[in-house]
């Protein structure tokens, strides 16, 4: 049953869902675009709640006209309300709490596009070759989930893969869902330049910066040097012939951005500008964050390139996460982007570990 305070607190969500849908039927209001769409985003971010808490007061409704009609002498009419008191007791205690869940602190960059850089790290050529498997693993996912995405930059290895790969990824609630794949993958397989057929060990890692914007962090031009060169490889027969590539070093912080495969010179400074500014405010939060003495990313992990989070072995065909103990016979599908499960367990067991600490 429903605490006093959390009632208190849904029947004012309620009450205020239902004044913000009033008011959008106003003529004054509709005609306000700023204002409209104020209201419009505040009760949709109430929405959720309020229909959980209409379900949650139909549940309860039931069960009490259950817990009557089972008393009836009727015993066919009895044995029905208890079958239905059995099911409403079950759905009154799921939706209480789902309605837990919603009730959570949002991470406000959840709802923000990402950028994603996948470097190799251990296990030299081999490293920079599962490097280019996770990129693809992340693009199919992405196909998947009708999110688009495009390459910022990319240092291709000889051997295959890369040694450094970053891509803007953009979407519904994008950084919600990869936030959790920063960290240190691992992969235990037997390369294809093994000849005695032994298994080796390599590593790539994967950061997963929300996208910023001006709002976020700004950025002063006199601070930033910009260099312009020449570009090479993919991107086109004009690349050689212009010098379209730019070079952003942040003087405060030392942070250098380079961009090279957009179209033109201006394309790629927007770019790279943009890139700049998301990593800035990647160092803020993580400043931040130490400062408040708080973890990184979530209660999952850190977020840190050298935290091992999963291990994928292939002769096993197998995928472990190692925050969560979670482990999947599936490393193939995993591979061909259906990595929904792993990212499902990661936000249930999130979601566990703030329920713990929410005092809901």
């Amino acid at each position: 049953m429903l605490e006093q305070t959390l009632k208190e607190r849904l029947d004012t969500i309620e009450q205020r869902c239902e004044y913000l849908e009033h008011m959008m039927t106003l003529p004054n209001v509709a005609s306000d675009y700023n204002r409209y769409k104020q209201y419009a985003k505040e009760k949709s971010n109430l929405d959720e709640v309020t229909e959980l808490y209409k379900k949650y007061k139909t549940a309860i409704q039931t069960i009490e006209d259950s817990m009557i009609l089972a008393k009836d002498e009727d015993k066919e009419i009895s044995e029905l309300a208890k079958m239905e008191l059995e099911e409403a007791t079950k759905q009154e205690e799921l939706i209480l709490n789902q309605i837990k869940i919603a009730l959570l602190p949002r991470d406000p960059n959840d709802e923000k596009n990402i950028i994603m850089e996948i470097r190799g790290a251990a296990g030299g050529d081999e490293g920079n070759i599962f490097a280019g498997d996770l990129l693809r693993m992340y693009m199919k996912f992405c196909d998947q989930k009708g999110w688009s995405y495009e390459v910022n930059e990319a240092n291709e290895s000889e051997a295959g893969g890369f040694s450094m790969v970053s891509i803007m990824i953009k979407g519904k609630r994008v950084y919600s869902e990869l936030k959790y794949e920063s960290g240190a993958h691992r992969v235990q397989r037997v390369p294809k330049t093994e000849a005695s057929g032994r298994i080796h060990t390599s590593t790539a890692t994967v950061l997963v910066m929300p996208e910023a914007d001006e709002v976020d962090v700004q950025i002063n031009p006199n601070e930033v040097q910009i260099d312009t060169y020449r570009a090479s490889g993919a991107g086109g027969q004009h690349i050689n012939k212009t010098d379209s590539a730019v070079r952003l070093t942040h003087i405060p912080t030392g942070i250098v951005v380079t961009c090279q495969d957009g179209r033109s010179q201006i394309e790629n400074r927007e770019k790279a500008f943009a890139i700049l500014r998301t990593k800035v405010y990647d160092q803020m939060r993580a400043e931040a964050d130490i400062a408040r003495g708080q973890e990184r990313r979530s209660k999952i992990g850190t977020g840190d390139r050298s935290e091992k989070i999963r291990t994928y072995n292939y002769p096993q065909n197998r995928v472990t996460d190692h925050r969560i103990d979670f482990t999947i016979q599936q490393l193939d599908r995993v591979m061909e982007g259906n990595l929904q499960q792993v990212i499902d367990a990661l936000i249930n067991e999130d979601q566990k570990l703030k329920l713990k600490g929410s005092g809901i």
